[in-house]
């Protein structure tokens, strides 16, 4: 496991605030606790960079997206493509397991429930798996978690593209769960009907990861 910092996403003062935001983003209900600190976290006013192993370099005229399984139309598209769907912003907290959190962050992207939308899910759909292009690097979500009002495939974070260090070209941002729910290096999205583990989740991490429960690690 190898961590860093990374350069110019340092947060100076009080954390962020959902107050004042343009009506068209979208608050994550976290950000309005009066302690938006899960037990357990420390705030960070970087922004660390932690993954196992290399990181990913996916030129963007190289990087695609897959969605299969249980849909009614499978899809794959090119960024290109990607970045012509309706976009979102949403405004979020983001809690690492490693006990870290980065409060009052701002993805833009597309919405998970646009890309729900455009395939169809099937109602035998009840959990999704997510792939990145990290050496088969896999997690696994439930639909209704991976369908959250603030889900999104983000491609820009507080303004700016997302560096290969934080997932881009491309990452999955599921805030109100531990961060390594929210798939780095996005290629492939599953849905399916029963649930498979993850590379973590395989490991003894928890299946789901709410930090506010501290499902850090599975009991069995």
């Amino acid at each position: 496991m190898s961590t860093s910092e990374a350069t110019g996403k340092y947060q100076h003062g009080e954390p962020p605030q959902p107050n004042g935001l343009p009506p068209e983003v979208i608050v994550s209900e976290d950000t309005r606790r009066g302690e938006r600190l899960p037990p357990g976290q420390v705030r960070t006013r970087k922004w660390p960079v932690l993954q196992y192993g290399r990181v990913p370099q996916v030129a963007p005229e190289k990087w695609s997206l897959t969605i299969s399984g249980l849909v009614d139309a499978p899809l794959t598209m090119n960024l290109d493509e990607f970045r012509q769907l309706p976009r979102v912003q949403v405004f979020s907290d983001f809690h690492c397991v490693t006990r870290w959190s980065r409060l009052g962050n701002l993805w833009e992207g597309v919405a998970t429930r646009e890309i729900a939308a455009r395939c169809g899910i099937q109602p035998s759909a009840q959990f999704v798996i997510l792939k990145g292009y990290d050496e088969g690097w896999t997690t696994n979500l439930p639909l209704e978690d991976f369908l959250a009002a603030d889900a999104l495939l983000a491609d820009l974070h507080d303004g700016a593209p997302l560096s290969a260090d934080h997932g881009g070209p491309v990452r999955l941002v599921v805030p109100h769960l531990y961060a390594w729910k929210s798939a780095k290096w996005l290629r492939g999205i599953e849905f399916a009907a029963e649930d498979w583990r993850g590379y973590w989740e395989e490991a003894g991490y928890h299946d789901r990861g709410d930090p506010w429960r501290e499902e850090r690690y599975r009991d069995n």
